[in-house]
């Protein structure tokens, strides 16, 4: 399988010469499959973190640290591979996203099981976040580009936010909207949800529309 990356997202210019640059210096041993693991770990340490913060809110710490080394992980595998001509087209891009999908649902299910987001918040963004990722896959699949931001939004990016938040939780975990006082992670989890609902039927009806262009009846 052959395709294009396309990233457009804020940061995504200035990451790609910090990834190149911390590529070219990595020490040799340390391959991309080391990296892929590191990024799924620090998912289940960023999901067992907001468990364990149910009775030290300390844990939050190593969430945001979980984060960066996640970032660290995911970004670098795939430079990883390019800076050392070394790519594996179909099984990088197998491995890496299968366990993108398994490092999402322990992240969710660590949230779900926290006391800073409802099970059913937590499992609507997931449900969520699958659609989007089984219609990038697709879309990668049958028109070769593979799409990793929207607006200008990248998953580096959605760290940052998840980092900012896992930070305000320590000043407080609610918000109050007019007489309501509620999670604040109830509250972002519901728009990332009806965010990735709104990308995943545009995306589904701008791919199917240039499909129907490509192949009339």
């Amino acid at each position: 399988m052959t395709h294009v990356r396309e990233h457009h997202s804020i940061l995504a210019t200035t990451e790609r010469k910090m990834l190149i640059f911390v590529a070219q210096r990595l020490p040799r041993w340390i391959h991309s499959d080391h990296l892929t693991a590191l990024a799924l770990a620090a998912m289940g340490m960023a999901g067992a973190a907001f468990v364990i913060a149910r009775w030290d809110p300390r844990a939050l710490w190593f969430v945001v640290i979980a984060l960066v080394l996640n970032w660290f992980g995911d970004s670098l595998d795939g430079t990883v591979a390019r800076v050392r001509r070394v790519e594996r087209p179909r099984y990088g891009f197998y491995v890496d996203h299968v366990l993108d999908i398994a490092g999402t649902t322990l992240l969710l299910g660590g949230l779900a099981c926290s006391p800073f987001m409802t099970p059913v918040v937590a499992l609507g963004v997931l449900v969520a976040y699958l659609l989007v990722a089984g219609e990038v896959f697709l879309a990668t699949a049958v028109r070769g580009v593979f799409k990793m931001s929207v607006g200008g939004i990248g998953p580096t990016e959605l760290r940052i936010i998840l980092a900012a938040g896992t930070l305000a939780l320590f000043r407080s975990p609610v918000v109050s909207i007019g007489p309501f006082t509620l999670p604040l992670f109830d509250i972002g989890g519901a728009i990332a949800a009806a965010g990735l609902a709104a990308v995943f039927v545009i995306s589904a009806h701008r791919n199917a529309t240039a499909l129907a262009v490509a192949e009339p009846r």
